[in-house]
């Protein structure tokens, strides 16, 4: 090309004047039109720009970017003036690409890849700018353009350059819409392994974005974090996210969802700052509730555990606003209401995030110094922050409970914000079992009896209670109350379907033996209270019992399930048990043979670990010497 450098431009130069140059029959006069487009005509003036367009062409503007790229000419071929041509081609098309049908259009859609290449080679901020304005504005404007843009490594541009774009820029904020825009493909479910790492590394720089900036584009990367935390690919994108190189990134967005949780926002942009807070705790451990904060333009240190204290209060003010709108829309809103179903899932979906939280919190509390890791976090904790956080704690279990409380009023029983309360309440009672005795005291039995939507009978409901329930065991007032309440029959029921479920290869053996723990706890003090006579129930457990230990030789499995056999044994005899139509003699020969096995064990030559299972030992010959003669086809396979 060999444009003369244009003289500076009049302002009686009309559109009239630029679209002769446009139409000319050389490349020169074309040229010289276009540089006239970028002085005179306004960005906003679609019908110019449109009749613009149609003047030059399609075909020139191509071959303009083409030979801007040094994959064609213009004119005659000369190459010396290359990057002034790729300037041009560059702006005008950004320019074009306003008018949405232009943007939409084939021809646009074509360029993405060259485009593209134009920002992968060294180029200055203006015409990166004008790249990036116009992959947005195309990629907006169509599926097609979407398409392009993802399949042309947009996810990888965008991964090598965010990371060095200036702070708050015009720049920034369009590389961040880009995002916006491929999100959309990926929640299509469009995704490839490699591109995690990629996306990876632009969460890292939009981070940044969100710590430092105090305008509206930290709500726009807010709102960028939050949909990529909260998408269904979140979860595979979870080990990338722990790899990442930038170690700055989780501080980022710890910082950032400090600073909004502190200040006035909009309860929207509240919620999404606490499922980042969720996502990171998740990502990162319990620890990233407790470092130091740094905030833009605040001198003063802030201390370490603000944003535990943030977080745990945004999330007990969440939990009480959520139930009571769950309960309004259940129990007082008009059944005709045709937005109520809708409601109430988006609400069951806003609870299990703050439940998930708050149960995390209580986790962190409860691990602090028992491991040597976690000795840092405990003196970042004092004794005024841990008073808070149990008072928050407190009085957020004291909301779920009365939640909870309606429901069983209301004769409700199915619901899976039933079953997350329930797990909450289990989680914090595990760590205080005496904690809001009077209703737990109250509500026990209904709690056990909370079925999920996809349940037929209670379930996970009695596994969320077990670790409480084994403490509570542990002394007489709570045997009495799981007789009373009748919750001794749900711990057995779960401790079957828990045996079954291990039978077909899902192994929990936690829970199992945390409800071996609890029934052993229930039988061992069965005088002391007024003990249910229930045959049905014990004699159930008796054939799970068998059906766990048949085939195995973990020790630990045979004295457990010898030891709770030797003491429901002290409730019947061999006769009622085989009179019973659905307990056959074959189930009483492998009880037989798991007596025997486990008095076996006892003697000078003992193994480690049965020394370990010294006190179920003891506990299946005490029994044995009790009931031997109500049973001798055991006694027989004993003394044999």
């Amino acid at each position: 090309m060999e444009a003369e450098p244009q003289q500076p431009v009049e302002q009686s130069v009309s559109l009239q004047d630029c679209m002769k140059l446009l139409k000319g029959e050389r490349d020169e006069q074309r040229l010289a039109g276009l540089l006239l487009v970028t002085k005179f005509c306004k960005s906003d003036d679609l019908v110019s720009l449109r009749a613009i367009y149609d003047a030059v062409g399609p075909r020139f503007l191509d071959r303009l970017l083409r030979t801007g790229l040094g994959k064609g000419v213009v004119s005659s071929g000369c190459s010396e003036n290359r990057d002034a041509y790729l300037q041009l081609s560059v702006t005008v098309l950004s320019a074009f690409c306003r008018v949405s049908e232009i943007a939409s259009s084939e021809e646009m859609v074509s360029k993405i890849p060259m485009i593209i290449e134009v920002m992968s080679k060294e180029s200055g901020l203006a015409v990166l700018e004008e790249c990036y304005e116009f992959l947005y504005l195309v990629s907006a404007a169509s599926k097609d353009g979407l398409t392009a843009l993802y399949e042309s490594g947009g996810m990888k541009l965008l991964a090598h350059q965010m990371s060095t774009l200036p702070d708050g820029s015009h720049l920034m904020e369009l590389a961040m819409k880009l995002v916006q825009l491929i999100l959309r493909k990926l929640s299509q479910g469009i995704i490839e392994n490699d591109h995690l790492s990629e996306l990876s590394v632009i969460v890292a720089a939009i981070a940044r974005q969100f710590a430092l900036l105090q305008n509206a584009m930290k709500f726009e990367a807010l709102h960028l974090l939050s949909a990529i935390f909260s998408s269904e690919f979140s979860i595979s994108l979870h080990d990338a996210f722990r790899v990442i190189q930038n170690e700055n990134w989780s501080n980022h967005i710890r910082d950032g969802v400090a600073a909004i949780l502190q200040n006035r926002v909009a309860p929207a942009e509240k919620f999404e700052a606490l499922i980042l807070a969720e996502s990171m705790v998740s990502i990162m451990g319990e620890g990233w509730l407790i470092c130091q904060i740094k905030l833009p333009n605040v001198q003063d240190p802030i201390p370490a555990d603000r944003c535990l204290l943030l977080v745990l209060e945004s999330s007990r003010v969440e939990v009480a606003v959520l139930l009571n709108e769950l309960a309004y829309s259940k129990y007082e809103a008009s059944k005709s209401s045709s937005s109520t179903a809708e409601t109430i899932i988006s609400k069951q979906q806003k609870v299990t995030i703050v439940f998930s939280l708050v149960e995390k919190i209580i986790k962190l509390i409860s691990n602090i110094g028992e491991t040597e890791g976690n000795l840092f976090i405990g003196h970042l904790i004092n004794e005024s922050t841990f008073t808070k956080v149990i008072k928050g704690l407190n009085e957020t279990i004291d909301v779920v409970l009365e939640y909870l409380q309606d429901a069983k009023e209301h004769a409700l029983k199915r619901g899976n914000d039933l079953l997350a309360s329930v797990r909450l309440v289990g989680s914090y009672l595990a760590e205080t079992p005496i904690a809001c005795e009077d209703k737990i005291n109250e509500l026990l039995g209904f709690m056990l009896s909370v079925e999920g939507e996809d349940e037929s009978s209670p379930f996970y409901s009695v596994c969320f209670l077990l670790p409480m329930l084994c403490q509570m065991t542990m002394k007489i007032e709570g045997c009495k109350l799981l007789a009373s309440s009748g919750g001794y029959k749900a711990v057995v029921d779960c401790l079957i379907k828990l045996i079954g479920q291990n039978k077909h290869g899902v192994e929990d053996n936690g829970c199992i033996f945390l409800a071996c723990d609890t029934i052993m706890n229930f039988l061992l003090k069965r005088e002391q209270f007024r003990f249910p006579e229930d045959e049905s129930t014990f004699l159930n457990l008796l054939k799970a019992l068998a059906l766990w230990t048949e085939n195995t030789n973990d020790l630990s499995v045979v004295m457990m399930a010898s030891s709770i056999c030797a003491l429901v044994f002290d409730l019947t005899s061999e006769d009622a048990l085989l009179n019973h139509t659905d307990f056959s003699s074959s189930c009483l020969d492998i009880l037989s043979r798991l007596i025997t096995r486990s008095l076996a064990s006892w003697g000078q030559h003992m193994s480690d670990v049965a020394k370990e299972e010294m006190d179920l030992l003891e506990i299946v010959t005490a029994g044995y010497s009790r009931w031997a003669n109500r049973f001798p086809q055991i006694r027989k396979a004993v003394e044999r």
